[in-house]
């Protein structure tokens, strides 16, 4: 009996020496190379403790954060912290051949990414790589630059008129443009993308030539172009259109087919741009003022849906039919779109700010059933954005779902999958992203920002991303709460890259956006209501943003300005830090004595925004700038804590320099 409690007790022993002992001291995370963790566990008594240092190449620093329970059991080791109501788990299991413990990093429950812990850290280059210059062709210019044979007509009618022959994928058609002549000049630039062609170009009956470079035409005029005068010029086209190899991504034409085996056709050109299917003045800064009409023929079987209301059917003889879309009011070039496919249709009418608003849905037949439950929330985006954004732009217009491609197309917003979520996956992480369809809501918030506030040129296009994609959070903010909403925030701001800056090159059609102009640009403007910490405020910014530029083209500076004026603060080198360079604020602060010090590095000059901050678990704002402040507080300070509602980083200065 003695002799089998004295090798329980070794047991007990060796398992405490082997798991217990050895847990304690530094640990660093081997895995991923863009964070650097690191874990320092503590043990007083049987009482284990600790805190961890968690910088992301990316994202926020939380320095010095104490670990809410450190559980060791066996060869088990497990340890939580709450960070802003996010619950944090690591469980991990010793690997004894590599004395590293390895398992899975948790947040809310949710398995996110493997973790290995060692005893030596690794080396990790965590500074942000250069900015590469990039280069552009002739093309880009003559796409991106307001040309003088651009600048000297002002736009307002489009007559887009043409036939589509489905089995040949060929375009033949034209378009009429109707215009204001600014300045009396004879040059003017026409855009159309190979492999299709321009054929005839006609003005008051005359024929004119014309010379193409690349994917611009340039028409010699031969009337007399009187300032104030309205022209009109028909432009006569043909050919096979590019066809989209990854929609809406790179876009053009999709020829594909429904379950019952019919033609399933329809059309993208973000970035690219509508010249590539059809004849256009293809640059952002100049819509129609006066709108567009629409007329598309197709095999009768068939249905064309475009943008705008559905003003005329007409059955022809030779077994094709015409539909006829007419928008009312101005329309970027890429929010056009076309829609081909043996649809059925049901309308759903929404009691809205500016009285009853059409609500018209196009669906293949074998989806129907799911679009009925599915569009559902399609009311409860308008409700949520109205609060927000003001009324939804486009009454005249009506508002559309048509199953195509998910594309923010004006009045006719395209959409796929009947699914919630970004195809099913929460891209937050935070659980919210599944309660919502994100088709649906995205692509119908750019109604107010890329159709309603559409940019000038496309290098502010983070314009219409930003602002879109923090309607998400508002959405889910509106329905679910204000807490709800931060942590959607919370959760897709870990998808920052900060590779280049958010604002592209002017004059050029700069296509190689960075994708945070998607989600740091939405971060901007949730850290930036931390700022303004008013929200209603804040509020009657986002409304007077679509009342102060309805349907209007715009620049950053003008939406920076109106920010600026309306919050009453100095926010260029708030803009200047977030959209012009890649670097994270960063808080270097340290305690010394009854002394705290601070100060913003990684810093453009002059910046000087307020923070939210737990000092000893007091929340209180302090004003940081470029220089030290110093505030002296009545007992030692020990602990920091920066709200995570702000997009800056957290640097503890352990040598108080």
């Amino acid at each position: 009996m003695k002799s089998a409690i004295l090798l329980l007790m070794c047991f007990q022993l060796s398992v405490y020496t082997l798991f217990g002992q050895n847990i304690t001291g530094k640990w660093y995370e081997t895995q991923n190379p863009n964070a650097s963790l690191e874990i320092v566990i503590d043990k007083n008594n049987d009482y284990y403790s600790g805190t961890f240092n968690w910088q992301w190449k990316t994202w926020i620093s939380t320095i010095n954060a104490p670990l809410d329970h450190v559980t060791v059991k066996n060869d088990s080791l497990l340890f939580e912290l709450t960070h802003d109501n996010f619950k944090l788990n690591f469980k991990l299991k010793k690997d004894n051949e590599t004395d590293t413990y390895k398992g899975f990093f948790y947040v809310n429950g949710r398995q996110i990414e493997p973790v290995t812990l060692s005893r030596s850290p690794i080396e990790r280059d965590m500074t942000i790589a250069p900015i590469v210059e990039k280069t552009y062709t002739r093309q880009d210019t003559l796409r991106g630059k307001i040309t003088d044979e651009r600048a000297w007509w002002n736009l307002t009618h489009y007559d887009l008129d043409f036939k589509l022959d489905i089995e040949n994928k060929f375009i033949k058609g034209s378009n009429t443009i109707t215009y204001t002549v600014l300045e009396p000049k004879k040059a003017m630039q026409i855009d159309l993308q190979e492999p299709l062609k321009i054929t005839k170009v006609v003005q008051a009956g005359e024929s004119l030539t014309f010379a193409r470079e690349g994917n611009a035409y340039f028409i010699q005029l031969k009337e007399n172009q009187l300032v104030g005068s309205s022209k009109k010029i028909e432009v006569y086209y043909e050919g096979n259109p590019k066809e989209a190899p990854r929609a809406p991504w790179d876009g053009g034409f999709s020829w594909e087919k429904d379950a019952n085996g019919k033609p399933f056709v329809f059309t993208s050109c973000q970035g690219e741009g509508a010249s590539l299917w059809w004849p256009n003045k293809d640059h952002m800064y100049d819509e129609p003022d006066n709108g567009m009409t629409i007329r598309v023929t197709v095999p009768e079987e068939l249905m064309a849906v475009a943008n705008g209301k559905l003003t005329a059917t007409k059955k022809n003889k030779n077994g094709t039919t015409t539909y006829q879309w007419t928008v009312v009011n101005p329309i970027n070039n890429y929010g056009v779109a076309l829609n081909v496919a043996d649809y059925v249709h049901f309308s759903d009418p929404y009691k809205g700010m500016k009285g009853t608003l059409v609500c018209d849905y196009y669906v293949l037949p074998e989806n129907l059933e799911k679009a009925k439950v599915q569009f559902k929330q399609a009311h409860l985006m308008l409700e949520a954005f109205e609060y927000w954004f003001g009324p939804y732009p486009f009454y005249e217009d009506s508002y559309k779902l048509v199953e195509g491609v998910g594309m923010e197309h004006q009045s006719s917003v395209g959409y796929s999958g009947y699914i919630n979520g970004q195809r099913g996956r929460d891209r937050s992480e935070s659980g919210w992203g599944l309660k919502f369809d994100y088709l649906i809501i995205h692509e119908s918030g750019h109604e107010w920002f890329a159709n309603n506030i559409t940019y000038k040129d496309m290098a502010d296009m983070w314009v219409h991303e930003r602002f879109t994609n923090y309607s998400e959070a508002l959405y889910v903010e509106y329905h679910y709460g204000k807490k709800a909403g931060e942590e959607y925030m919370k959760g897709i701001s870990h998808n920052i890259e900060n590779k280049i800056p958010i604002i592209g090159d002017y004059d050029v059609n700069d296509k190689d956006y960075s994708g945070d102009i998607y989600t740091k640009g939405a971060t901007l403007l949730h850290t930036l209501r931390q700022v303004i910490n008013d929200d209603e405020k804040w509020r009657a910014i986002l409304t007077g943003l679509n009342t102060e530029f309805y349907h209007k083209t715009v620049t950053t500076a003008e939406i920076e300005n109106y920010i600026a004026q309306q919050s009453g603060l100095n926010l260029k080198p708030f803009f200047d830090q977030y959209l012009r360079t890649v670097q994270i604020p960063t808080l270097e602060y340290y305690f010394e004595d009854n002394k705290f010090a601070y100060r913003w590095i990684n810093a453009v000059a002059g910046f000087d925004m307020p923070l939210k901050v737990k000092l000893d678990n007091k929340e209180q704002w302090i004003k940081p700038t470029t220089n030290w402040t110093h505030e002296y507080t009545k007992d030692t300070a020990k602990e920091l804590i920066i709200d995570a509602n702000f997009y800056v980083a957290g640097f503890k200065n352990v040598k108080n320099e």
